[in-house]
């Protein structure tokens, strides 16, 4: 037998959930310096929409994480990823990369 047949399948799935919860917790902590970040020279109106925008960022890839999460959690052999919710995670990473250059500079 080769080293691939006997490959367990089960350690896959609990690999890919641990780098979902990490990359969570990385875009948690990456919101929460944005909206320390906007609101550090006084409350402003930029400052507020910046921080709603983080805001919704970090919760729709929040809601996208989870989702992913669960179905690894739930079946042997889960789904593949949908290539819309992909899409969308990237995008939500992406904009908030984009909002923390723009506080920056």
């Amino acid at each position: 037998m080769s080293t691939a047949e006997t490959r367990d399948p089960g350690l896959q799935p609990e690999r890919t959930r641990l780098a979902w919860r990490r990359t969570t917790l990385a875009s948690t902590v990456a919101a929460v310096l944005a909206m320390k970040t906007a609101l550090h020279g006084g409350v402003s109106a930029v400052g507020v929409v910046a921080c709603a925008l983080c805001c919704a960022l970090w919760l729709a890839f929040l809601l996208l994480a989870h989702r992913r999460i669960r179905a690894l959690a739930a079946d042997a052999a889960p789904a593949v990823l949908a290539p819309r919710h992909a899409t969308a995670a990237i995008l939500c990473t992406v904009a908030m990369a984009a909002c923390g250059a723009a506080l920056v500079f």
